[in-house]
């Protein structure tokens, strides 16, 4: 071989050499670019996925607070904002039996009062009575309610008329309502209901959606010929005594 083909032949090859090193470097940047390409799309599909999840935790975590703080409300209910509760209660629907309607024969009874001893209906033949059914002693309106009619006892004496206050309570509990705020009216206890039932005076009512049976404050004006004259229902205590010591003056 000649020294010019030699030559050619080194050159041939140095050039074919310097290309497959160009194309090797581009191949190289061109991987790099790919991955670069591929691990921003990771981490921004990463991004979004914790996004997601946190948005998730933050809707969910005030209803899990709500939920929490429910039973921490009941908890914080007195007692006496119960008792007010229950004599609130709306809706009331009395259990009416034959007797308890205006007009009709009174329905007797015999029932244990305060003090001990029993009071009948029968005791009061020949004269007007006054029968007021209240939810439960020592309560707020129960309480106005028994002090109003007390304080017009004298009057409803003088009118020819017993007053007489019944209640579901114990004959304990009656004990303790009369001396604690002087009442001067006996009060009965009607712990099986049946008299209350038989006025009236018990039924269903509704408070805050739930339905149960209770006492309906009520109040009847029983005649002298023993037949109910007129029966009040749902009573407002407010002004309740003298309206009906008005009625029972007027009979």
């Amino acid at each position: 071989m000649s020294k010019e083909s030699r030559n050619k032949s080194s050159k041939s090859s140095a050039g074919q050499s310097v290309r497959r090193s160009a194309a090797a470097s581009r191949s190289g940047k061109a991987s790099a670019r790919t991955g670069t390409k591929v691990a921003a799309r990771s981490k921004a599909a990463s991004k979004a996925k914790s996004k997601a999840g946190s948005a998730k935790i933050g809707a969910k975590t005030p209803a899990r607070s709500l939920a929490a703080s429910k039973p921490a409300a009941k908890r914080g209910k007195s007692p006496a904002t119960t008792s007010r509760m229950a004599e609130s209660a709306t809706s009331p629907t009395p259990i009416l039996h034959e007797g308890a309607r205006e007009g009709a024969m009174a329905p007797d009874f015999t029932l244990p009062r305060d003090g001990g001893g029993t009071v009948r209906l029968a005791d009061y033949a020949g004269r007007k009575l006054v029968l007021f059914f209240y939810p439960k002693a020592n309560t707020p309106g129960c309480t106005r309610e028994a002090i109003d009619f007390t304080r017009l006892s004298a009057d409803f004496a003088n009118s020819g008329t017993a007053v007489l206050g019944v209640s579901a309570d114990s004959v304990k509990a009656q004990d303790g309502f009369r001396e604690k705020h002087q009442l001067a009216v006996p009060l009965l206890s009607d712990s099986t209901h049946e008299m209350l039932g038989a006025y009236g005076a018990w039924g269903e009512k509704s408070l805050y959606g739930r339905k149960f049976l209770g006492i309906i404050r009520s109040t009847v004006l029983i005649g002298s010929d023993g037949r109910i004259a007129k029966i009040w229902r749902n009573v407002k205590v407010d002004g309740h005594a003298e309206a009906v010591l008005a009625a029972a003056r007027a009979l």
